[in-house]
């Protein structure tokens, strides 16, 4: 059983469980385990392994880069860097399947690493629609802004909300990347290379 780094994705896995210990057992030659998350149905997604309509995270996807970081995280720092992705996205299935990380737990390390960075609420107003945009100023008794456009909208919110005020009232943030991020992702872009394009 592969049990290189056990601890840093797959602490919440029972290594006595059989199901456990035959997904340990195919990741074998494999620098490590990738993520398995605890909802996954082991059985099931072995069966699928064995008659060929599911496959294993590539070798390659599990060799760590520096700083602790894994060919997914690059490809997370992909998808923020195009610049919609915000704290609702939702992260597709190949983070797991196909690059063996737990993507929530990668924007963490990101995030703490200094590789990408949150918006403030000010800087995530461009995420947020027009008549939301609208909706923040009637609360504030502003007057003649029905006919504007987004970007005159967010200045004139920006102009009669403080960032603590606007903090508490959505909670939709985005994501950008920090210089080392932009650097980082520069510098691995064979990882890029290899994703399919269509899969944001």
């Amino acid at each position: 059983m592969n049990t290189t780094n056990i601890n840093k994705q797959n602490s919440q896995l029972d290594l006595t469980e059989p199901d456990v210990q035959a997904v340990l057992t195919l990741y074998d030659k494999h620098e490590e385990t990738p993520y398995i998350a605890a909802t996954r149905d082991l059985k099931d997604w072995l069966n699928k392994v064995e008659i060929g309509t599911e496959t294993l995270v590539p070798k390659r996807n599990t060799v760590r880069l520096e700083n602790d970081l894994l060919p997914g995280h690059i490809i997370l720092l992909w998808r923020i860097n195009f610049g919609t992705f915000t704290s609702e996205s939702v992260f597709p299935k190949y983070f797991e399947y196909d690059y063996g990380i737990n993507a929530k737990q990668a924007l963490t390390d990101l995030l703490e690493k200094n590789y990408a960075r949150q918006f403030s609420a000010q800087e995530s107003l461009t995420h947020l629609n027009a008549p939301k945009l609208k909706h923040l100023l009637k609360l504030k008794d502003v007057t003649g802004y029905s006919k504007l456009k987004k970007s005159k909208l967010m200045d004139k919110v920006i102009e009669v909300y403080s960032e603590e005020e606007l903090s508490s009232q959505f909670d939709v943030r985005g994501y950008a990347l920090t210089q080392d991020g932009v650097d980082l992702l520069a510098k691995h872009d064979e990882v890029v290379d290899k994703h399919p394009k269509k899969k944001f």
